[in-house]
């Protein structure tokens, strides 16, 4: 009987282990994930300050002569 609770322990000391392995990975990809999302959000207002920029160069561009 003591071998079986010796084993069981021994087990569940090898999946404290994991759990906390596995904790670890989950709270550093949701760090990743919400640094990606910070990113993405500052590539998305470049993209628009790009555009706005393209779209002013555009209206601002004398005609060619020959109109």
């Amino acid at each position: 009987m003591e071998d079986r609770i010796e084993q069981l322990e021994i087990k569940l000391s090898f999946q404290d282990d994991t759990v906390q392995a596995l904790s670890d990975i989950v709270a550093r990809q949701d760090r990743d994930i919400e640094r990606l999302k910070q990113e993405i959000i500052m590539l998305k207002e470049k993209m628009q300050e790009i555009r706005v920029s393209a779209v002013k160069a555009e209206a601002d561009e004398m005609p060619p002569p020959h109109y």
